[in-house]
């Protein structure tokens, strides 16, 4: 029996698995070389598109034939072997040197005229059922984009909702994408520092992995994120109908750093508390230097005798505020219960409020309408109907505007002094794990006095933060034990009158 290869392709490994698979394509060729009383000694299997040459299994087949190590191939159709020309004649060439080149699905003789003829056919009309694919499938890419969808899987931070749906943010990995923009805009990071950043933030790659300085790179470089989708090949950009991650103020810094047009900042030591602190007699920020493995910060103002300070010392100072704003568990207790009940107050508050400016709104209209009547009847002059007029509308706009206020306060109360006293509890551990430049931005939120004054270190809370630091601080001399309920029910109406305003403390 003379020995053949056998040759079975599929395009994708999902086509492999389903339709024309393998496993059927290799059982017809077994079958053709069992009635044809061929041997198969091998069969080549492949998952590759035969659009594009530099097949490698085909590859290796053909240079295997032409060495003699087989007397032809059995393949299971023409649009298997190629659909591009170019590797159709490479297969042509082996059957002119005498290759026997067969096909399980069709009864063609090769070695004639016409069965080369009717192949060669077949093959052009494969090429072209291809180029056709790709016109439509280009289309329809088309189609999508002008839609303002991107018809690819979603970028990282985007989570996909199937074909033709749009790309939602991805709740977990969307902020991450957006602090790295803000990150990077800051001008302090290098795409290796902010990649080892952002890793152990938990960003991560759509495949779940450790997103790589390039990826990272690509995704700082990408419009997709302020809500433009850019053909990387064509450079075409289209408006797209998904919610954006990055402003677009932020996405213009990081292209300007990128691009070099804004330099990146880079200091030779990146110290803690760079430009954070000043010096009290002459109004100078402290500049930091290292000295014998040791960071100091002082005052280069010319006769300036500001002592020198060591950054253990301000550290030290620093961390001590924010230990006492920690919460105990008792405080955490007591805010969810005084909290929940508070909001129920505040909310039947804002309905005795509302219904109470309803009520003076209409009985504006009525005076309003009144005042009008009074003027038709010619009861007053028309100076005195304008002024009483010009009155009654600026009170009826006022009540409007209370009203207006009023609704969009609705729940707004409860999450701003809830996210203060978070803010506030959670300020140590946020700054143990933060890097210098978050550190720097944290002691900006918390502080608003920080100098240097001879040999004194100045650190203040700013408000309502230094009223928490010192809830538990005895006044008048009191010497009783001071509860949690205590301090809380004194301090309370103090931060709500900071985060929201003294109307609303006095009604709490």
């Amino acid at each position: 029996m003379r020995e053949f290869y056998g040759y079975a392709r599929v395009s994708t490994v999902r086509q492999g698995e389903r339709g024309v698979s393998l496993q059927e394509q290799k059982s017809a060729i077994e079958r053709y070389a069992q009635i044809n009383n061929l041997a198969v000694v091998c069969i080549f299997e492949e998952r590759e598109t035969a659009a594009k040459r530099g097949r490698p299994v085909f590859g290796q087949m053909l240079k295997l034939l032409k060495t003699g190590k087989a007397s032809g191939v059995v393949i299971h159709k023409i649009d298997r072997s190629a659909r591009n020309l170019k590797d159709w004649a490479d297969l042509g060439e082996l059957i002119d040197s005498g290759v026997d080149v067969r096909f399980a699905n069709e009864s063609l003789d090769l070695t004639s005229r016409g069965g080369r003829l009717s192949a060669d056919i077949q093959a052009v009309v494969a090429a072209d059922y291809i180029r056709n694919l790709k016109e439509e499938t280009k289309k329809g890419i088309y189609g999508r984009l002008k839609q303002g969808l991107l018809p690819m899987p979603a970028r990282t931070g985007y989570i996909s909702q199937g074909p033709g749906k749009v790309k939602l943010p991805d709740p977990v990995q969307a902020p991450l994408v957006k602090k790295a923009y803000e990150l990077y805009a800051t001008g302090t990071f290098n795409l290796k520092e902010l990649a080892k950043r952002m890793e152990s933030l938990g960003l991560r790659n759509r495949m779940g992995g450790r997103v790589a300085n390039q990826a990272l790179e690509r995704i700082l470089k990408d419009p997709f994120y302020i809500g433009i989708i850019k053909i990387k090949r064509s450079g075409e950009t289209f408006p797209g109908i998904h919610q954006p991650i990055v402003s677009t103020a932020v996405f213009q810094e990081v292209q300007d750093i990128m691009s070099g047009k804004r330099h990146r900042k880079t200091f030779k030591h990146d110290f803690i508390f760079r430009q954070l602190f000043t010096c009290a007699p002459c109004k100078r920020a402290l500049v930091g230097e290292l000295q014998k493995g040791r960071v100091y910060y002082r005052c280069h103002g010319r006769g300036c005798q500001s002592a020198t300070l060591p950054e253990r010392i301000i550290e030290k100072r620093i961390l001590h505020t924010l230990t006492r704003l920690e919460f105990s568990q008792d405080e955490k207790d007591y805010f969810h219960q005084r909290l929940s009940s508070m909001a129920k107050q505040w909310q039947e508050q804002r309905e005795r409020a509302t219904q109470g400016i309803a009520l003076n709104l209409d009985q504006l209209k009525q005076r309003q309408t009144k005042l009008t009547d009074v003027f038709l009847d010619e009861s007053i002059d028309k100076e005195t109907f304008e002024q009483r007029k010009t009155t009654l509308l600026m009170e009826r706009r006022n009540l409007e505007e209370r009203l207006a206020e009023l609704k969009n306060q609705d729940g707004s109360i409860e999450r701003r002094l809830q996210a203060l006293l978070e803010l506030a509890s959670s300020a140590y551990t946020a700054y143990r794990t933060a890097t210098n430049p978050e550190k720097r931005e944290l002691l900006k939120i918390i502080s608003s006095n920080r100098q240097l004054n001879s040999q004194s270190l100045i650190f203040t809370a700013s408000k309502p933060f230094d009223l928490i630091e010192k809830r538990f601080e005895k006044t008048n001399g009191c010497q009783r034990r001071v509860t949690v309920r205590d301090v809380w029910e004194r301090l309370l109406p103090r931060l709500i009158e900071c985060v929201c305003g003294n109307e609303i403390a006095r009604a709490a």
